[in-house]
């Protein structure tokens, strides 16, 4: 067991959308950049798998679009919501300003090894796996580094920038103790999977039904099946009994009520605790926070992934200069703050507008109901408000553009 120090350009704690994308476009820019992963691989189950039409825009902007898109994957054109004998299109993909109109369903897994492997071409790009970040390094109250642990013993990691890019309960968030405002969530949601069969519908869908809503997502050969629960409700769930969860299961999704069977026990069931979060200030001399280490996004919409990928790209094209020339200051992380900010609060404003007036009442509503949330009705009998939802989950309220330079790349080794 040896303690070792290594210096680098910007250190970015965390491996997932986020910090994979922000080490890729620097790298791609000439700066040194090392990322660090606590897992030894990015397999982690129930991780959003949502890539936005924003993001496949990126991708199209780089050049990588149809080889992602190569990979396993399914499509949403739109999303639709059923009440009863009510089936709504909430959001319609096909009016958006963009090369794919739709939503790509993709492990995040894939998304991230894809990343990872064209990085790679770029000599200054390093990913360090099992490598966990443990606190802080600090001189004269600014950040200039990071303690890591590695199997190998600690390390130190030494740099001009420090990125949180570790996620809802990001530890370089928590070290730095910049101040959370937290804006609360109604629910929370149980992810669960079951078998998918020749003849089931193609496109994903939520279900609301007698204070009950559920999400069906197509994965393939299987379903990602998520069932929203009041906040804390999951133990009185369990007290229940497996039983009344299938057969709930069974009410809510009659078409794969034959399935119900496979869900054969509690580990089956994985709790997502929703939080909707954000730092008041992003940044402090030496380090910036971005994706969900700076603003934890409710799942509505499944637009968390793809606003951390804003993030990134909007931090590149500031940063990568700066970085290169070794002059980051704390004006040039205000200005990513200052770029991400609005579009975040937009976001989340909108989310929790959801949250408190479609899914807390539907939460409540009597077991004998099954109207249509009055948000849904209107986009019911007025179609073209189904291009709103869609513009907001599908770009966003700044998407961002790839402005930063390539540098000459060399093959990945295999």
């Amino acid at each position: 067991m040896t303690d070792k120090t290594l210096t680098t350009q910007c250190c970015i704690a965390g491996g997932g959308p986020a910090g994979m994308m922000l080490g890729m476009l620097l790298a791609r820019a000439g700066v040194d950049v090392t990322v660090l992963e606590k897992h030894a691989d990015f397999l982690r189950d129930f991780r959003g798998d949502t890539i936005h039409p924003s993001t496949l825009e990126l991708m199209h902007e780089l050049g990588w679009m149809d080889e992602l898109l190569a990979l396993p994957h399914t499509k949403a054109p739109e999303i639709r919501f059923q009440s009863g004998t009510h089936d709504v299109v909430v959001g319609d993909f096909h009016h958006l300003p963009t090369h794919a109109r739709y939503i790509a369903f993709m492990p995040q897994w894939d998304l991230l090894d894809f990343l990872a492997r064209k990085a790679s071409a770029w000599p200054g790009f390093h990913l360090l796996r099992r490598t966990e970040v443990t606190d802080l390094l600090r001189d004269k109250g600014q950040v200039v580094g990071v303690q890591a642990r590695t199997p190998d013993g600690a390390l130190e990691v030494r740099a001009p920038l420090v990125v949180a890019a570790d996620g809802r309960t990001s530890t370089v968030r928590q070290r730095s103790g910049l101040e959370v405002e937290e804006l609360g969530a109604p629910m929370d949601v149980l992810w669960f999977r079951v078998s998918r069969k020749p003849g089931d519908p193609s496109g994903p869908m939520g279900r609301f039904e007698g204070g009950q809503i559920f999400i069906l997502i197509n994965r393939g050969d299987q379903w990602q099946c998520g069932r929203v629960i009041s906040k804390g409700a999951f133990e009185r769930v369990r007290q229940r009994g497996l039983d009344a969860f299938r057969e709930d299961f069974a009410r809510l999704a009659p078409l794969l009520a034959d399935r119900a069977p496979e869900i054969s026990s509690w580990d089956d069931v994985k709790l997502l605790t929703v939080r909707v979060d954000r730092l008041r200030t992003w940044f402090q001399p030496g380090l910036l926070c971005i994706g969900d280490a700076a603003h934890a996004m409710s799942p509505v919409g499944g637009v968390g992934i793809n606003l951390a990928v804003q993030d990134a790209v909007a931090a590149a094209n500031l940063l990568a200069a700066p970085l290169r020339e070794g002059r980051v200051t704390p004006q040039d992380l205000r200005k990513v703050q200052q770029r991400r900010e609005l579009p975040t609060r937009l976001t989340q404003r909108a989310q929790v507008l959801i949250q408190d007036r479609v899914l807390r009442p539907a939460l409540r509503a009597p077991s004998n109901r099954t109207g249509l949330p009055l948000p849904l009705w209107l986009i019911q009998h007025f179609p073209n408000l189904r291009r709103i939802p869609a513009r907001i989950i599908g770009l966003g309220f700044r998407p961002e553009h790839v402005r930063t330079p390539a540098t000459p790349a060399t093959p990945p080794s295999h």
